[in-house]
C-alpha cells in the first residue's frame, strides 16, 4: 500500500537527492536492516497473546487439565513478550539514530552545495533575485527536504516493512480473513493519490509566499533607517500584515487538505477492525479458526493503525519536499555566465589592454560601455573620472570579471582574461567597491579578509596607511570591536578606510579603487593618497573618483562620458584642454574656496 502511494506521488525533482542516498548508502542500509529486525521482534507479542488465549480457552473447555502447566506457559509467554518488546524498542532507537543522523548529514551537504553555487553565480543573478528568497531556499526549503530524507524515509521504511511482515504472517495463518481485512486499503491508496496532488500544489504556493515574506522582512530590516526617517512604519506594517494574511490563507488552505488524512486513516482502520470482528467471529463460531487467531488479527490491525495514519503525514512531507526541491533545483540549474578559464599559471605582472570593448546590459537595454581601447602598463596609476552612470564602475567590474564584455576583449599580460582561472585572476586583484561592505565580525577579522594569515602588526600597518588606526584604537575593544550588519557602528568614512586597509594587507598586483574616498575629508584623503603612492610603486592602480584631488597625481587620467572615453592624458594637459575635466576642476576649486 505504501509503495503504491509513493508511486502515485510525483518525485521527479527529489531525484536530485539520490546522489546523497548513494553517498550514505551504508548507514541507510544498516538502518533498513535494523528496522526489519525490529519489526520481526514486534510480531512476537501478538502471536504469544493469541497462543495464551488459545491455551486458556482449551483449559476452560477441559477443567481437569493441569493448571500449573497453563500458568507456566503464560509466565513464559509474558517473559518473552517483555524481552522481545525491549529488544524491539532498543532497535527502534538505533533505527532513529541511524536514519535521522543521515538526514542531518544530507542537510549539511545540500546547504553547502547551494551556498557554494550561490558564490559562483554572477552579478546579474543577484540583481534579478531578492535576498530573502535566496535565504529562504537555503534554510526553509532545505529544511523541508531534510524532513523527506529523514523522518519521511524512516517512517516509510518502517511502514513498508511492517506491512510486508505483518500481512505475510496474517496470510500464512488465515488467508481468507486477511483478504477481508485489507479490503479498505485500495480505497486508502486512491484517496492519498487524490489528496497528494492538491497538497503538492498548495505546498508550492506556501513556500513561494514564505519567500515573499522573507524578502519583505529582509528589505525592511536593511532599510530601517529610511523607513523611520520617512515615518513609513505604519505603511510597512500594513503591507506586512497584508502579506501575513495572504500567507495565513494559503497555509490554512494547505492544512485543511492535510486535515483530511488522519480521520480517513482512522475510519478505514476502524472498518478493518469491524471486518475482522464480524468475519473472524463467524469463522470462530464455525470452528474455522481459534480464538487466539481472532485476537491476533485484532492486534495486528491496530498495530497497522499508526503506520497507516502516518501515511498522510509522510505524503504531505514528500509533497512539500518535492515543491521545495523544485525551487532549489531552479537555482542549482542556473549556470554562471562567467565561466572559469583553463588557467595561465604564470606570475601576473599587471599589464592591461582593452581592445574594442563594449558592454550591453540585456535586462535594462543599457549600453554601459562602447568601443573602449586602452593600454594600462604595469606599475602605473590610472585615474578615472566622469559623470554618474558614465561607465566608471562598470570599467572596473570588467577587469575583475564580474561581467564579461559583450564584444571586444580584455588582455592581462598579453592573454585574454577568459584564459585565467577566476581564483587565479581575482587573487591578484585588490578591489574596494563604491559601496564598501563590512561583515558582522570584529574590525580585525574584517581586515583579515584581505589576508587570512595576517599578523597583528601587519593589520596595524595597513590601518595606519589607510588613516584609520587612531579611530580603531579609540574604541573600547580596539581591533576586537564587533561591527553590526554592514558595519553600522562605523561612520561612512571609517567603513571606506577599513576596506582600504583590507586591500592594502592583501598586497595585490592590481589595485582597483572605486570612489572609495568620497566619505573622507580632504586632509585624510591626502594622507591616504600619500601612503597609496608608496604602496602602489610596482602595482597597476586604477582610481575611480568624482574628485579631481583624488586622481590629479595619476600617471594617466581618462574621462568617461556615456560609456566612452572622451578625454585622456595627464592632469596638467587636461586642465588646459576644454572639456569635462577642466570644467569639473574649475567648479571644485571654486567650491573649495568658498
Amino acid at each position: 500500500m505504501h509503495l503504491f502511494t509513493f508511486g502515485c506521488i510525483n518525485m521527479k525533482e527529489l531525484q536530485y537527492i539520490n546522489k546523497y542516498f548513494l553517498k550514505y548508502r551504508t548507514k541507510l542500509l544498516l538502518g533498513l536492516l535494523i528496522t526489519i529486525i525490529a519489526r520481526i521482534f514486534s510480531l512476537f507479542a501478538p502471536r504469544l497473546i493469541g497462543n495464551s488465549l488459545t491455551a486458556v480457552e482449551k483449559f476452560l473447555q477441559n477443567p481437569d487439565g493441569d493448571l500449573g502447566e497453563i500458568q507456566t506457559v503464560l509466565w513464559i509467554n509474558i517473559a518473552i513478550i517483555i524481552g522481545t518488546t525491549l529488544v524491539s524498542g532498543f532497535l527502534t532507537f538505533w533505527m532513529r539514530q541511524t536514519i535521522i543522523n543521515v538526514s542531518r548529514y544530507i542537510e549539511f551537504d545540500l546547504k553547502n552545495e547551494i551556498f557554494w553555487h550561490y558564490q559562483k553565480l554572477t552579478q546579474r543573478f543577484y540583481k534579478n533575485n531578492r535576498t530573502g528568497d535566496l535565504m529562504n531556499r537555503i534554510s526553509e526549503d532545505v529544511g523541508k527536504v531534510r524532513m523527506y530524507v529523514g523522518p519521511a524515509f524512516m517512517y516509510s521504511v518502517n511502514t513498508v516493512s511492517l506491512f510486508v511482515i505483518v500481512i505475510s504472517y496474517m496470510i500464512s495463518i488465515a488467508p481468507e480473513l486477511t483478504l477481508y481485512t485489507i479490503l479498505p486499503l485500495p480505497i486508502l491508496s486512491f484517496t492519498i493519490y487524490k489528496l497528494s496532488r492538491i497538497i503538492n500544489f498548495k505546498s508550492t504556493l506556501v513556500q513561494e509566499m514564505l519567500s515573499k515574506m522573507s524578502s519583505f522582512a529582509q528589505e525592511g530590516f536593511s532599510g530601517i533607517a529610511v523607513i523611520k526617517s520617512y515615518n513609513l512604519q505604519s505603511k510597512m506594517n500594513a503591507n506586512f500584515d497584508s502579506l501575513a494574511s495572504e500567507s495565513y490563507q494559503k497555509n490554512m488552505g494547505l492544512i485543511k487538505v492535510q486535515a483530511w488524512f488522519f480521520p480517513l486513516m482512522i475510519l478505514l482502520i476502524g472498518c478493518s477492525n469491524l471486518i475482522v470482528i464480524y468475519v473472524g467471529g463467524n469463522q470462530y463460531i464455525n470452528g474455522e479458526i481459534e480464538i487466539g487467531v481472532l485476537a491476533e488479527f485484532i492486534i495486528y490491525v491496530n498495530m497497522l493503525t499508526w503506520p497507516v495514519a502516518v501515511v498522510g503525514w509522510i505524503t504531505s512531507i514528500v509533497q512539500q519536499a518535492e515543491a521545495s526541491q523544485k525551487r532549489i533545483n531552479a537555482f542549482l540549474k542556473e549556470q554562471p555566465e562567467i565561466e572559469d578559464g583553463p588557467g595561465v599559471h604564470e606570475k601576473i605582472e599587471g599589464n592591461l589592454s582593452f581592445k574594442n570593448v563594449a558592454l550591453h546590459y540585456p535586462e535594462t537595454k543599457i549600453q554601459a560601455l562602447t568601443n573602449i581601447n586602452l593600454e594600462i602598463p604595469k606599475g602605473i596609476t590610472l585615474g578615472v573620472i566622469g559623470n554618474i552612470g558614465s561607465g566608471k564602475s562598470t570599467f572596473l567590474d570588467l577587469i575583475s570579471r564580474l561581467y564579461d564584455p559583450s564584444q571586444g576583449e580584455i588582455e592581462l599580460d598579453g592573454r585574454n582574461l577568459k584564459e585565467y582561472q577566476l581564483e587565479e585572476l581575482r587573487s591578484s586583484i585588490g578591489y574596494v567597491p563604491q559601496n564598501a561592505f563590512l561583515f558582522s565580525k570584529s574590525i580585525e577579522d574584517n581586515i583579515r579578509f584581505g589576508s587570512i594569515d595576517a599578523k597583528e602588526k601587519d593589520i596595524e600597518e595597513a590601518t595606519k596607511r589607510a588613516a584609520v588606526h587612531q579611530n580603531i584604537t579609540a574604541f573600547k575593544e580596539g581591533y576586537k570591536t564587533l561591527l553590526g550588519e554592514r558595519g553600522v557602528t562605523l561612520s561612512g568614512g571609517q567603513i571606506q578606510r577599513v576596506s582600504i586597509a583590507r586591500v592594502f594587507i592583501k598586497d595585490p598586483k592590481i589595485l582597483l579603487l572605486d570612489d572609495c574616498l568620497s566619505a573622507v575629508d580632504t586632509d585624510t584623503e591626502e594622507e591616504i593618497l600619500k601612503h597609496l603612492k608608496s604602496v602602489s610603486q610596482d602595482k597597476t592602480t586604477i582610481i575611480v573618483s568624482h574628485r579631481i584631488s583624488s586622481i590629479k597625481h595619476a600617471d594617466q587620467i581618462i574621462v568617461f562620458e556615456n560609456g566612452e572615453i572622451v578625454q585622456q592624458g595627464k592632469h596638467v594637459d587636461l586642465i588646459g584642454t576644454e572639456g569635462y575635466y577642466k570644467e569639473l576642476s574649475q567648479k571644485q576649486q571654486s567650491d573649495n574656496s568658498k
